[in-house]
């Protein structure tokens, strides 16, 4: 069984990973369109065309979601993406040529592996190539390849993030998934024990720690389903989704993370109801950011 976001028809999930660099980024392909909307919670965010999810603004539909590491650098990695959707004849129509809308978010891996290499162009059409409806991998791959947690001593103390991914079904038949590149400063938690299952380590007494580094984390992610929502519905459905990183990393949405959540609606079933989609949303988020670092099913 997929229990994965790649589970709700026409939507594909590619990373590219570079080991050697710890660094990669994710794809979530909706190559046909699916409504999208954004909720930024962090205080340091990274991000690409978020502005038009706003519900006022014309574009209802975006084409994918770009979920990169390498700090701002890897924004680029969403050129590639576009490129990729745009040779398949896949954008927003114009009289002149279709457009692919790509938004993006990054996370900060700089830290680790090496600091001059970062998701490019190139790297992001090669996201789009290994795409597939398959179970997405999960841990250090694609955008969680360099992630990191627990850094509430500084950054000498860190424990390994990744990208995890959770779905959970709709009464009607429908799902609501979520896939999560969790970076964050903050421990994490299992919300059904309240135990911490990745801790911060404190500094020994001849190794004294620092505080946590500004803009240095992040957890990145989207959620979807594949039931049709309106742009301000997804809207909502991102903002409870967050409630998600709340229940597993503590403390969330702080100054030293960029916390950013898209929600798409594919619309391959019937209007759904979107309190009850924002509530899975939230319960697919906390699944998946315990996946991203290996703990539970």
């Amino acid at each position: 069984m997929n229990d994965t976001i790649t589970c709700l028809a026409g939507l594909w999930v590619g990373h590219d990973t570079n080991i050697e660099a710890a660094t990669g980024c994710t794809v979530v392909l909706t190559p046909e369109g699916a409504t999208a909307a954004v909720d930024v919670r962090g205080a340091a965010p990274g991000t690409r065309e978020t502005d038009l999810l706003r519900p006022e603004n014309l574009v209802e539909k975006v084409h994918a979601v770009l979920l990169t590491g390498g700090s701002a650098f890897g924004l680029a990695a969403a050129d590639g993406v576009m490129r990729w959707l745009y040779e398949r004849g896949y954008g927003f129509e114009t009289p002149w040529a279709r457009v692919p809308i790509v938004p993006a978010a990054v996370l900060f891996d700089l830290s680790e592996g090496r600091a001059d290499v970062w998701p490019d162009a190139a790297a992001g059409y090669r996201a789009c190539q290994a795409a597939s409806a398959d179970p997405v991998p999960q841990g250090r791959v694609g955008a969680g390849t360099g992630a990191t947690v627990a850094k509430l001593y500084g950054p000498a103390g860190a424990r390994p993030g990744g990208i995890g991914s959770a779905a959970l079904p709709l009464p009607d038949g429908g799902w609501v998934a979520a896939l999560v590149a969790v970076n964050a400063v903050g421990e994490i938690v299992d919300p059904a024990t309240g135990r911490v299952v990745v801790a911060a380590v404190p500094p020994s007494a001849d190794a004294p720690g620092s505080a946590p580094a500004f803009g240095q984390n992040t957890t990145i992610g989207v959620v979807a389903t594949d039931r049709t929502l309106t742009k301000a519905q997804c809207l909502r459905v991102a903002q409870m989704a967050h409630d998600g990183l709340a229940r597993t990393i503590r403390p969330s949405h702080t100054l030293y993370d960029g916390d950013t959540l898209f929600a798409l609606s594919t619309g391959r079933g019937s209007v759904a109801d979107a309190n009850l989609v924002g509530v899975l949303a939230a319960e697919a988020v906390a699944r998946a950011v315990l996946r991203a670092v290996g703990v539970g099913a």
